[in-house]
C-alpha cells in the first residue's frame, strides 16, 4: 500500500467512527436527523397494548335454491339426468370477520369502523394480555365509518388523541393492527396527502398514506411519532384485495365529533343548508370578478330552504362559514354538516364582484335527502338553427317548455358542435350568462348569439345552465369566428 492512499484510509475509518457515534446519541423516538430511520419499539411498547382486536359474528340468509314446477322448462331435464331441486328449509349461516380497533377511555370505549361490526350478531374483543370480552355496539355511523363499543372493564390502557391538522404531507405514521388475523402487527409509512377526497364520499377529508393496510388492519389506529392517534385506517386502493401503496384513514378529529354524539344520543345528525354547489375554476373565477378561485359555487337554491330564506341566491359564491375559509367546494359541506343543526351561521358570499355576509340558520340533514333528483326530458327543439362562434346551436324555449321547467327566462341548446370543450351538451338550457362578475338574464337565442359575437377570442364566459332538475355553472372560452 502506497503511503499516498494511508490518509484517505485513515479518513475512510474517522467517518465510519463519527457516524457510529452519532447512532449512539439518536434522539428520541419520532425524530429522524442525520438521514437515520426512526425507531418505533418505544411506541409500541407504550402504545401496543391499546390497541384491541375485534371478531364479528355475523348472521347471513343462505341462498336456498328455489322448487320447480312442472311447467319450467328445467323440469324435465333434471327429471331426466337428475334429482328435481326441492325447496330447502331457511336457515341462517353464521360468517366471521376480523377488524380492529383503539381503547379510547379506561372504562372500556373502543373505536373502530362502522363495516367492522355491520349487521354483527356478536363482537368480541380481545386485548393484548388475551382477555376477550363482549362488545356492545353503542352506536355506528355509515357516513364517516365509526362505531362505538363498550367492554365492561376498568383500568384499561388508552391511547392519546392528536391533531391533525398539525400533521405534515412526508411524515412518518405507523399503524398498529390485525391484519390477515394476526394480531399486534405494527407497520410504518408517510402521510402521502392530507384532505383527500373518495368517489361518493365528500364528507371525509381522508389523510392518504402509504402504510401498508391490509384486511384486518380496518377500524384500527394511525399514529404519529408522538404516539398520538391521528386517524383510524378505513379504506385502502386495490386491485387484489392487497396492499398497493395506497391506504387512507379518517381524520381523528372527524371520528371524535361522531363518538361524542354517538355517546350523548346513539345517533349523529349532521347540519344542511340546502344549496347545490360546484367547484370555482380559475376561468369561473374570471367570469364572476374574483381575483383567484376558490370558495364553492352555488348551482341551485331549494325552495324554502334554510339558504333561500336567509337570501342566498343562484350565483353566490360562498368564501367563508364564520370567518373558516371555503378554499374549494368540498370544505363547503365538511364545515356545513359538523355545525349541530339549529345553530346560525354567517356565510360570506361573493356576489356581483364584492363580499356580502348572510345569516343562515342550519337545519338537519336527513339521510334520505341525498336521493338523486328524478330527471325530466329534456325539451323538445323548435327548429333548426346555426351554430354560433361558441360552437352552440341555440332556439328559443316555447311557453310550454319555461312552464314545465318552471323559469322565467332561457335559452335551449339545441345541438353542441364537436368545437365546444367544457361540460354542456344538447338539452342543456342557458338561464344567464356570466362575466366580469355580472349576470346577463338569457332571454333569446337571438340576444346570447349577438352577445357572444361581441367577445374577444379566447374570453372565458361562463354559463348557468339547467339540465333537468339540476342547476350549475359551466365555463367556456370563446372561439374564433362565426
Amino acid at each position: 500500500m502506497s503511503a499516498r492512499s494511508t490518509p484517505r484510509r485513515f479518513a475512510a475509518v474517522r467517518i465510519l467512527v463519527a457516524a457510529f457515534a452519532a447512532a449512539l446519541v439518536l434522539p428520541a423516538v419520532g425524530q429522524v436527523r442525520g438521514g437515520f430511520l426512526p425507531d418505533f419499539t418505544e411506541l409500541y411498547e407504550k402504545q401496543g397494548p391499546a390497541v384491541v382486536s375485534i371478531d364479528v359474528t355475523q348472521n347471513v340468509k343462505r341462498q336456498r335454491m328455489p322448487e320447480l314446477s312442472e311447467d319450467d322448462p328445467f323440469y324435465e331435464f333434471f327429471r331426466r339426468f337428475g334429482q328435481i331441486p326441492r325447496r330447502a328449509p331457511d336457515r341462517d349461516l353464521e360468517a366471521q370477520s376480523t377488524g380492529s380497533g383503539f381503547i379510547l377511555s379506561a372504562d372500556g370505549f373502543i373505536v373502530t369502523n362502522a363495516h367492522v361490526v355491520d349487521d354483527a350478531s356478536e363482537v368480541l374483543v380481545r386485548l393484548t394480555d388475551r382477555r376477550e370480552f363482549k362488545a356492545k355496539v353503542i352506536g355506528a355511523d355509515k357516513r364517516s365509518d365509526i362505531a362505538l363499543l363498550k367492554i365492561e372493564a376498568t383500568s384499561l390502557p388508552k391511547v392519546t388523541i392528536g391533531d391533525p391538522d398539525k400533521l405534515k404531507v412526508g411524515e412518518w405514521v405507523v399503524a398498529i393492527g390485525k391484519p390477515f388475523g394476526l394480531e399486534n402487527t405494527m407497520t410504518a409509512g408517510i402521510v402521502s396527502a392530507k384532505g383527500r377526497d373518495l368517489p361518493q364520499e365528500n364528507l371525509v377529508p381522508f389523510i392518504q398514506t402509504d402504510v401498508a393496510i391490509n384486511p384486518g388492519n380496518s377500524g384500527g389506529p394511525l399514529f404519529n411519532m408522538r404516539g398520538e392517534v391521528i386517524g383510524i385506517n378505513s379504506l385502502i386502493y386495490s386491485r387484489t384485495g392487497g396492499y398497493m401503496g395506497l391506504a387512507f384513514a379518517v381524520p381523528i378529529d372527524i371520528a371524535m365529533n361522531t363518538v361524542k354524539q354517538l355517546q350523548e344520543k346513539g345517533r349523529v345528525t349532521r347540519g344542511r343548508i340546502g344549496v347545490q354547489i360546484q367547484e370555482v375554476t380559475k376561468e369561473a373565477a374570471d367570469a364572476f370578478g374574483m381575483k383567484q378561485a376558490g370558495g364553492a359555487l352555488v348551482n341551485s337554491v331549494e325552495k324554502d330552504g334554510p339558504a333561500a330564506k336567509a337570501g342566498v341566491e343562484s350565483g353566490d359564491i360562498i368564501i367563508k362559514v364564520d370567518n373558516r375559509e371555503v378554499r374549494q367546494s368540498n370544505d363547503l359541506p365538511r364545515i356545513i354538516t359538523a355545525v349541530r343543526p339549529g345553530t346560525k351561521i354567517m356565510l360570506t358570499v361573493w356576489r356581483k364582484g364584492a363580499p356580502k355576509e348572510i345569516a343562515v340558520t342550519v337545519a338537519e340533514m336527513k339521510e334520505d335527502a341525498a336521493q338523486p333528483p328524478t330527471r325530466r326530458n329534456a325539451p323538445a327543439p323548435k327548429e333548426k338553427a346555426k351554430p354560433n362562434r361558441m360552437g352552440l346551436v341555440l332556439t328559443d324555449l316555447t311557453d310550454d317548455q319555461r312552464k314545465e321547467l318552471d323559469i322565467r327566462s332561457g335559452v335551449l341548446i339545441e345541438d353542441v358542435s364537436g368545437t365546444v370543450r367544457g361540460n354542456v351538451q344538447a338539452g342543456d338550457v342557458i338561464v344567464a350568462i356570466i362575466q366580469k362578475g355580472q349576470a346577463t338574464e338569457a332571454k333569446s337565442a337571438a340576444q346570447l348569439n349577438e352577445l357572444l359575437a361581441k367577445l374577444e377570442k379566447g374570453a372565458p364566459v361562463t354559463l348557468q345552465l339547467r339540465r333537468g332538475d339540476n342547476q350549475f355553472f359551466a365555463t367556456l372560452k370563446v372561439n374564433g369566428g362565426e
